[in-house]
């Protein structure tokens, strides 16, 4: 029986590093809403538990980005049947996430989220242009999906993965919304940063009518290739500033 675990899971009750993946994955949903991404109770992060990989981490159906703890998150199996709403995960949810973290063993942390701009950008039909270099993140390295209807189809799972490939780690959903993922939440989280900002500019600057000018190939490529050098080093020196973040909103994800 593919259920979730636990609907509250105490700290005792769990591994060291599956607890501290539970706060992580908790302060992330708490930001997606201090960014202003968050959708009532829709959309979702996933976390794979770092020491059982066939499970991940979700959040409850029913609670909001801004009621999520380290406590409160369930455990799945990646590669389980699909549930539903009446067992306390929301199946599209479910999809979309076991999509990516059951083909691709490199990702640890997806996450999914319909911004204005973002949903307004997945029905651009050129997609994001290395126009900032914010935007030249995601050059030659942003998958596409199109449109197949509310996932609640278990067999789009495969197709996503197909369109998703073994190297991006970003996806714009057509006429959806938008997929970051990453070997940990700040990888994830900071994707989607990026992209929701270059869906905004490129979307700005396309309003106004103005000559847009765009560096060569090879200079994108250049940049993109130094951001992601900056990700596997650098990067990861943003963490601790977004639990920062967090902790000045509400300590509560932390329980």
């Amino acid at each position: 029986m593919n259920a979730p675990i636990k609907s509250s899971v105490l700290r005792k009750d769990c591994s060291a590093a599956e607890w501290q993946a539970r706060i992580d994955l908790a302060a992330c949903h708490r930001l997606v809403t201090f960014y202003g991404w968050d959708n009532l109770i829709y959309n979702h992060i996933a976390m794979r538990v770092p020491d059982q990989p066939d499970y991940f981490l979700f959040k409850q159906h029913k609670v909001m980005f801004d009621e999520v703890t380290a406590s409160n998150l369930v455990k799945i199996r990646i590669d389980g049947e699909q549930l539903n709403e009446d067992q306390g995960v929301n199946p599209a949810g479910f999809t979309i996430h076991t999509a990516v973290l059951k083909n691709r063993p490199d990702i640890n942390c997806t996450l999914h989220v319909h911004s204005k701009v973002g949903m307004a950008m997945s029905a651009h039909a050129k997609g994001i242009r290395p126009m900032t270099q914010g935007a030249m993140r995601f050059y030659n390295r942003i998958a596409y999906h199109d449109y197949e209807g509310i996932a609640t189809d278990i067999n789009e799972a495969a197709r996503i993965a197909a369109d998703l490939g073994p190297r991006a780690k970003s996806m714009i959903l057509r006429n959806h919304g938008l997929l970051t993922s990453g070997d940990d939440a700040s990888e994830a989280l900071t994707l989607m940063r990026y992209l929701v900002g270059a869906c905004e500019t490129q979307l700005m600057l396309e309003a106004t009518g103005a000559e847009i000018i765009e560096p060569p190939p090879e200079v994108c490529e250049h940049t993109a290739a130094q951001w992601e050098k900056h990700d596997r080093k650098g990067g990861k020196d943003d963490w601790p500033a977004y639990l920062r973040i967090a902790d000045r909103i509400d300590t509560s994800y932390r329980d």
